[in-house]
């Protein structure tokens, strides 16, 4: 059977839509007519039909999914396929309880692939977007080892727990870039609207005005005359910006001058790598190989850097070598971090100390981080106020020794 996406008249001749399953176009206009509905249009969701245009097929074609909508679907999935429910049965009560279309009709394919009798991987492999390489490699190994609900619920709490992190880092970020905003506005609307009538009653005058005030007045000019000129050579500049990062070379270029910075260095080296331990460390205790997991965890990395640096590490793996080894013949991966695998691969017990070293590097970046955004805060209101007094002196003194220039 096969998802296919419909338009029709209801008895009252309001349009309904919706998306439905069947073995033909034709079964399901005979669907709807039972229904009392009158079809209008029926369309495969992945088909890419000549007539009837862009019927919203583009984002159907390559869908993906948010990191809480992928969350809330596992965790479903797993809770339902605990039940012993068989799998079709899962994924369309999931498709179910969907809000989105797009997501109903993705997870509809994955049901009918699943129905033919193809394993879920196979199925969920339609849409790498939504699920990566990560995700399927770890349904491969429950479905082999026929541990499929253990491993979705794995996969519910890494997801959920990625969330949570990522949810955090936004709201830590979120009252630092609006003082910032705030700032920005303030200070320009003091120069441009402001400024310029204050300064007024000096412009009578002979004497020299202070040089303080003087560039006062001449950036106060620039940006009302040349403001607009200055945010377009910024747009300009993000634009570049961002063609130049859709080429492989210069983004690695960038990825090292940003390694580069001391401060940005340990930021960028403690999220990659700990988002590599944990991937590794569930692919690991969910039974996929090491070399696939490594392949695996390293694309998870971010930073190309650092995504060179892990496939080394699989390269020396696939040699010979330890994995405590391959890390540690590396300058990126933390040594506490390279001590933690040695100490698991020694107990037989890598994928909990792995755990760990994800556990203890997400939490010191937290810290790290909170402490940052504490700091960050009494810091902008400083340089606001440090800003504004400037502008205060520079038309104050020239007041302290209006005087002088009057006479």
């Amino acid at each position: 059977m096969a998802a296919f996406r419909y338009k029709s008249l209801d008895s009252d001749g309001k349009v309904v839509k919706g998306i439905i399953e069947g073995d033909s176009a034709r079964q399901i206009r005979a669907k709807l007519r039972g229904k009392n509905l009158r079809p209008l249009e029926v369309v495969a969701v992945a088909s890419r039909t000549k007539e009837g245009g862009n019927t919203n097929r583009l984002a159907l074609w390559r869908p993906s999914l948010s990191a809480g909508e992928l969350a809330l679907l596992t965790r479903q999935l797993a809770t339902l396929v605990a039940s012993a429910l068989p799998l079709d049965e899962c994924l369309s009560a999931v498709s179910e309880q969907s809000r989105k279309p797009s997501t109903k009709g993705m997870l509809l394919q994955v049901r009918s692939k699943v129905a033919e009798g193809h394993s879920l991987a196979t199925a969920l492999g339609q849409f790498p977007r939504a699920f990566g390489d990560m995700y399927r490699a770890m349904v491969n190994a429950g479905e082999q080892a026929g541990q499929l609900a253990p491993v979705l619920e794995q996969l519910a709490e890494f997801t959920e727990t990625r969330q949570q992190t990522a949810q955090k880092l936004q709201m830590a970020m979120i009252y630092p870039v609006v003082l910032l905003g705030v700032a920005i506005a303030v200070v320009t609307a003091l120069m441009v609207f402001v400024v310029p009538e204050l300064v007024a009653i000096f412009s009578h005058t002979q004497k020299e005005l202070p040089t303080l005030t003087r560039g006062l007045i001449a950036t106060s000019d620039f940006l009302r005359e040349s403001g607009w000129m200055l945010l377009v050579a910024l747009a300009a500049v993000l634009l570049s910006f961002r063609q130049l990062m859709k080429s492989a070379q210069w983004k690695k270029r960038w990825h090292q001058f940003l390694l580069s910075i001391p401060g940005l260095r340990w930021l960028f080296v403690s999220l990659d790598t700990a988002r590599f331990s944990s991937t590794l460390s569930i692919l690991m205790a969910s039974g996929v190989p090491l070399l696939d997991a490594l392949r695996i965890s390293g694309a998870v990395m971010s930073n190309l850097v650092l995504r060179e640096a892990s496939r080394a590490v699989s390269l020396a793996v696939q040699e010979g070598s330890s994995l405590h080894r391959a890390l540690g013949q590396s300058d990126i991966f933390p040594p506490m971090m390279v001590h933690m695998v040695a100490s698991g691969e020694t107990s037989g017990d890598l994928d909990t100390m792995l755990a760990r070293s994800a556990t203890n590097q997400e939490r010191e970046l937290e810290m790290t981080l909170g402490t940052a955004m504490g700091l960050f805060e009494p810091l902008m209101v400083v340089t606001m106020g440090g800003l504004v007094l400037l502008i205060v002196m520079a038309i104050l003194l020239p007041i302290f020794d209006l005087n002088t220039m009057v006479r």
